[in-house]
């Protein structure tokens, strides 16, 4: 298995702007910003942080949400969300750490309107990566990757935060 480091603050910093940018272009009011359990709940903190959002920053662990519960069963590690009583009317960030396939914002989504229908979404990911199997695409954005098959992105952290690309496909025998 080989690995690859990957600039973290580099990407921190590309998805900082990127928000402020898209923030101000689609004028958020008072946003909920929301991260996804994990890595998209540590990325948030930071983002929370450095956009010093005045609403304390609500968690969503979408176990329960996803498309393939009934193949992967009960997740060990399931966490709680937290989330304001309703999201009706509210302008939402919702933050990942990685966009791959479009599915677990697909679940994010469907949990957050089950508290009441936003005004708005910006979603803001870390990584996005080549992949997408449903139509959806990230607002804002520290990188794109293009990745081989076979190569995953893994957040490490919380502190240090740090990613990395793990060659997870099997060996070729000759």
């Amino acid at each position: 298995m080989t690995i690859e480091q990957i600039d973290i603050a580099n990407l921190l910093n590309n998805l900082e702007v990127s928000l402020r940018k898209e923030s101000a272009a689609r004028a958020l009011n008072n946003p909920v910003m929301i991260g996804i359990h994990t890595g998209g709940a540590w990325v948030a903190e930071e983002m929370h942080r450095r956009l010093a959002i005045k609403e304390p920053l609500a968690l969503l662990d979408i176990s329960f949400y996803r498309d393939d519960f009934s193949r992967i069963g009960m997740n060990p590690k399931v966490k709680t969300s937290s989330l304001p009583l309703t999201l009706e009317g509210r302008d939402i960030i919702l933050i990942d750490d990685v966009f791959y396939t479009g599915r677990t914002i697909r679940a994010a989504l469907n949990e957050v309107f089950d508290y009441g229908r936003p005004e708005q979404v910006l979603l803001a990911v870390l990584i996005e990566r080549d992949g997408r199997q449903v139509p959806l695409r990230p607002d804002c954005v520290g990188n794109n990757m293009t990745l081989p098959a076979g190569d995953r992105i893994k957040l490490t952290g919380p502190r240090p935060l740090g990613c990395v690309i793990q060659n997870v496909r099997e060996p070729e025998y000759a």
